[in-house]
């Protein structure tokens, strides 16, 4: 069967965005197939600095900045202001992240942009939104976190609140933005009009809270940090073994009838302590007692295996390493590998989404810094945009 390009081919999007919020959903963009010009500054992304290094480039910017291209502008600057407007012209997509205000003063803002390209969706990522009370704060994911609640329900009961280990507010407003992107071009191709898109790290967060939402909002229950266990069913939480731990998770009393057989201890799914999900939260105490009196007589590996043969969900709890070495790592094409520059040939963290009917999606290294300046300014001269459009982009009367 003859494979369909890839799902964004052809699309445009230029991306002014740093660091890792707005460059996340650009890779994303980038790994469908849309041509994705990252706007640097002569000292480019913040992020080409972080450790650790490879072939003098940041592993961070490598993961982040796939499949771009780099062009370099002085966007305080006349010239990079009408080259960004001309750029403008031919665009489908703008991506920032500057604090609220800072794109306007550049004349690089969504109204100016728009002006010139009605068609435009233009994505603005920041910490608390476009509009609202705490929109001039800077924010960085900690900060995102804080504030949304997630780090209140995060750790250990009776614990300090817990960062969540990865930059979460960051990611999950990367990722909003790509979907709000793809759902507003589906709107343009309809109405013939793009739109401005106010994304906010805090707001992204507090979206994907779930559970602790249903507890506080129709309960009136202020939730807490319980460490891994789950907050409404139980056993759902992690058990020691013999040589580390595994996670049980079983949020059903059918489930539990599995589990309880597969312990040898069949009149559990029958003790009213037990028998419901309610009851089982009620006595989680007891019930991970009986549980680990079971499991710490077995090794992580004994132990998941015979929950698995019983057809109860379970598994080791992996480090980094391990995952990335296992064997559904390796099936599903976690990391594939591409030739970079000057690092060499590097892993990448591929798209997690297979998108079945175009095969394989090509995957590129992130940029040198202003490597295809001079590729894409001269692609202006032929072609993108016309030489008309482009004269008109950049003269006085646009600007």
């Amino acid at each position: 069967m003859t494979h369909l390009p890839p799902p964004l081919a052809g699309l445009r999007v230029l991306d002014f965005s740093r660091m890792l919020a707005g460059p996340f959903c650009t890779a994303l963009l980038a790994d469908a197939g849309a041509d994705v010009i990252k706007i640097e500054s002569p000292e480019g992304d913040d992020a080409r600095h972080f450790a650790p290094r490879v072939g003098g480039e940041s592993a961070y910017f490598l993961l982040i900045n796939r499949g771009k291209r780099s062009l370099v502008l002085d966007l305080k600057s006349e010239e990079g202001r009408c080259t960004v407007h001309a750029l403008a012209r031919e665009a489908d997509v703008v991506v920032e992240n500057f604090r609220p205000g800072v794109a306007r003063r550049l004349g690089i803002d969504y109204e100016t942009l728009a002006a010139i390209n009605p068609k435009l969706v233009y994505a603005s990522i920041s910490g608390f939104g476009q509009e609202g009370p705490l929109s001039h704060r800077p924010a960085y994911d900690i900060i995102a976190q804080a504030m949304s609640g997630i780090m209140s329900v995060n750790g250990p009961a009776g614990s300090a609140p817990n960062r969540v280990g990865e930059s979460i507010g960051d990611l999950i407003a990367g990722l909003q933005g790509t979907w709000a992107i793809l759902a507003a071009l589906h709107g343009r191709n309809r109405d013939g009009r793009g739109q401005h898109l106010d994304i906010a790290m805090v707001d992204s967060i507090v979206a994907i809270m779930i559970t602790a939402l249903s507890q506080y909002l129709f309960t009136g229950e202020v939730p807490g940090r319980i460490g891994n266990a789950h907050p409404i069913s139980a056993p759902l939480d992690s058990f020691a073994a013999a040589d580390g731990h595994l996670i049980i998770a079983v949020a059903n009393d059918a489930l539990f009838s599995r589990l309880a057989a597969a312990i040898g201890r069949p009149e559990l799914a029958g003790d009213p302590r037990f028998a419901t999900d309610i009851a089982r939260k009620a006595n989680e105490a007891e019930l991970k007692a009986i549980l680990e009196q079971w499991s710490r007589a077995r090794s992580v590996a004994e132990a998941v295996a015979a929950l698995e043969a019983a057809q109860v969900p379970a598994s080791p709890i992996l480090s980094v390493d391990q995952m990335i070495e296992s064997v559904h790592a390796k099936a599903r094409g976690f990391i594939r590998t591409v030739a970079h520059p000057t690092a060499g040939t590097i892993p990448l963290v591929s798209q997690p989404v297979h998108f079945l009917g175009s095969g394989t999606l090509p995957m590129g290294p992130a940029p040198l810094l202003g490597q295809h300046s001079s590729e894409i300014l001269a692609g202006m001269t032929t072609g993108w945009p016309a030489q008309a459009a482009l004269d008109e982009a950049l003269s006085p009367a646009t600007n």
